[in-house]
Parts: C-alpha cells; sequence; structure tokens
C-alpha cells in the first residue's frame, strides 16, 4: 500500500530546495564554493570514492559547508587505515546482537517519558518530553555516563550544534568544559570500571591501542553524533505522521507495518540534511563536471532520497514493503553512520509505543503547535505540542 505523505521538510536554505541539475555549485552558509551533489546514484559514488577524502576537508583553508566541523583526531575526520582502525574499536557497540539486547531498555526508557506526556495531558510538548530526553538517556546508558549528568549534556551538545544563537568565545568555552567533564569521567571509569562502552574503551586504551586524545575525542564523537540526530529525527517522524492521518490509522491498525514506515519517514525526512563536505586530491569527474583538486563537495541526502530514477512514486510513504534500494539518510559507504542501527531502533519504540499508547494522537488545536529549530547542524523541531 502507497499513502500519500505532506512535504514536511520544513525550512533549507535556497540551494537546499529540488532543481534538475544533479550536480551544481553552490555558496555555504560560511561562504565558501562548493558542490553540491543531489543524485542518488552520483551521491552513492562519491561518498564511496578514496579520492574524496573526509581528511583533506579538516585541514587549514579547505572549503567549509558551516562552522560544526569535527575534530582532527576523530573519526569522521580521518580516511583510510586511520578511519578503519577507529571504527573497528566501536562497531560491536551497535552490533544487531547488542541492539537486540538494548531494545528492552530503550522501551523501558520511552514508557517513562510517555508517562510524563500523559500525566501532562493535552498541549504537552513531544520534543521537550520525549525527543529530546529519550537519546539523551540511551546514549548515556550505553556510555556509562551517570544519569544525573544528562541535563548538562543537553545544554552543551545544543551550544555546539546551533550555529547562530551562540558566539564563538561561548561555544568554545562550552567545548572546553565538556572536554574536562569527559577526562575527569574517564578517570574514575578507570578507578572503578563498569559494563559500558566507556569502560571499554578504556581498557582498549590501556593496552595501546588507543590514544589519550583518541578516546577523549572518541567518547564525545560517539555523545555528540548519535544524539542531535535522533532527536530530529523522532520529531520529524512523528510530525510527518501527524499531519498525514490516514497514515497514522493505518500504522495503528497494522503495527506490523512500522519497521518500514520508519525507513520511509527517515528517507522522506531525514534530520540530516548533506553530508560532511569532502575535498578532491585529484581530478574527480562527477556526472557533468570534474571536481578539481582542493574542492569542497557535499552530498545533498535529502535530494537523494527522492530520486525519482531509484525509488518510484518518491514523495509517497510505502507502508507495506520495504522500498528496493537503501536511502541515504545515514550516508554510504566506510562513512556511514555507526549509530544508524541505534537511530533506528529508538524511532521505530517511539512509533510503536506512541500509537499503542495514544491512537488518537493529534497535532494540538492552538496557535503554532510547530516550531522549528533555527541555526542547528541539523534539521529539527523546537515544538510539537499533541492532544489525543
Amino acid at each position: 500500500m502507497r499513502q500519500p505523505i505532506a512535504d514536511r521538510t520544513g525550512p533549507v536554505p535556497g540551494f537546499l530546495r529540488p532543481g534538475d541539475e544533479d550536480v551544481v555549485r553552490v555558496v555555504t552558509p560560511t561562504g565558501d564554493a562548493m558542490w553540491l551533489v543531489r543524485g542518488y546514484a552520483l551521491g552513492r559514488s562519491v561518498l564511496t570514492d578514496k579520492r574524496f577524502s573526509r581528511a583533506a576537508a579538516i585541514e587549514p583553508g579547505a572549503p567549509t559547508f558551516n562552522d560544526a566541523q569535527p575534530a582532527a583526531d576523530s573519526m569522521m575526520s580521518m580516511d583510510g587505515p586511520r578511519h578503519a582502525r577507529l571504527r573497528r574499536l566501536v562497531s560491536g557497540a551497535f552490533s544487531t546482537g547488542r541492539m537486540a539486547r538494548m531494545s528492552t531498555s530503550v522501551a523501558e526508557l520511552a514508557d517513562r517519558h510517555l508517562d510524563t506526556v500523559a500525566a501532562l495531558g493535552p498541549g504537552a510538548d513531544l520534543i521537550d518530553n520525549l525527543a529530546w530526553p529519550l537519546p539523551m538517556a540511551v546514549l548515556c546508558s550505553l556510555l556509562g555516563i551517570p544519569e544525573e549528568d544528562t541535563l548538562r549534556f543537553r545544554d552543551w551538545v545544543l551550544v555546539l550544534f546551533d550555529l547562530d544563537a551562540s558566539p564563538p568565545r561561548e561555544k568554545a568555552r562550552y567545548r572546553m568544559e565538556l572536554l574536562d567533564y569527559m577526562d575527569e569521567l574517564l578517570a574514575r571509569k578507570r578507578r572503578e570500571p563498569q559494563e559500558d562502552l566507556l569502560s571499554d574503551l578504556i581498557t582498549v586504551h590501556d593496552r595501546g591501542e588507543l590514544s589519550t586524545n583518541e578516546l577523549l575525542t572518541l567518547g564525545l564523537t560517539l555523545l555528540m553524533a548519535g544524539y542531535e540526530t535522533t532527536a530530529g529525527q523522532i520529531g520529524l517522524a512523528t510530525l510527518s505522521l501527524l499531519t498525514d492521518r490516514g497514515v497514522y490509522d493505518e500504522l495503528a491498525e497494522h503495527p506490523e507495518r512500522i519497521g518500514n514506515a520508519v525507513e520511509e519517514l527517515m528517507r522522506l525526512n531525514p534530520s540530516t540534511p548533506v553530508t560532511f563536505p569532502r575535498v578532491a586530491t585529484e581530478p574527480v569527474r562527477v556526472g557533468a563536471v570534474t571536481v578539481q583538486p582542493g574542492e569542497g563537495i557535499v552530498v545533498a541526502l535529502m535530494h537523494g532520497n527522492r530520486d525519482a530514477e531509484v525509488f518510484p512514486d518518491p514523495e509517497s510513504l510505502h507502508l507495506a514493503a520495504g522500498r528496493d534500494a537503501s536511502h541515504l539518510t545515514f550516508g554510504h559507504g566506510v562513512h556511514r553512520c555507526l549509530g544508524a542501527p541505534l537511530a533506528t531502533l529508538q524511532v521505530r519504540i517511539v512509533l510503536e509505543r506512541l500509537l499503542r499508547r495514544f491512537p488518537a494522537l493529534r497535532l494540538a488545536d492552538v496557535p503554532e503547535p510547530v516550531v522549528w529549530k533555527d541555526g542547528m547542524v541539523t534539521r529539527s523541531l523546537s515544538r510539537l505540542l499533541v492532544a489525543w
């Protein structure tokens, strides 16, 4: 069954609006010129082409897309063997078996937050009371961060991901506070190891497989990369369902279709609109253009996910069966998001619980029940008021 879904893309820069060309030259928010790839097939080829370097993209003078560049010793800023080594050390934390074991605890956390929503009554905000706190609680549990520190982390991450509202000096101060906290936490876990990912990484460090800086950066990368994007994805998926009553009712009647629906919702409305930039290390032909050495390139995930040559009837949500092709929301190739299984698990559990507990859920009948968060690296909502 195919259900039309309203286009809830929300505010996006002009250069991300649909166009006919698969590869276009754009000016980024930082004022740099960069190539933007819109087509699905070309996007996948860019993301697997070793001539497009993530490490070169963080070199001084490289073109940038925004001010949210990962650290030089982050695995998101590495190529080849260096990247593969770090990725291998943490990939087991996101295995199918680990996700199956985590599903019970994620469901319990979701139920706890939905109890709060129910207690608040109609008019409750699903962003403040579900979409934001759930991913933070899940990640803190995975990493072994004390529950009482989750609010501090949310404040730190929001400022560091905010491109507009926070001045550079404030960002620098928050970044130092976050680094100091993580350093202290790692020292505490070395003294008192527990069954969590940070304790496991400390063991790897003590075997000489991770430097101290790599350990610190890896912990922060896992936290920050998995929080903002997942929170945004939960809000966007819920909004898409609430703006198409037929889809919501269909899933309430056929919960076995939620798995397919989650993939389609993430395809139609990804919380990350473009990939991190890459820089060409030699001339590379991409479609009708040649990207020269030193030039930057990004893949528009929103466009690739709606490529009609790959996804027939691309604006519709296909509930009954999955698409033949994989969407690009989590990227592609060696840099595909490690946390994709955990993010997908959280979105699926949230929708399952919402449909079961609130079969008549709807947008609240108030002025501006939906407010988009401006100035963030990712696309997300700052308010989603609901009633039932």
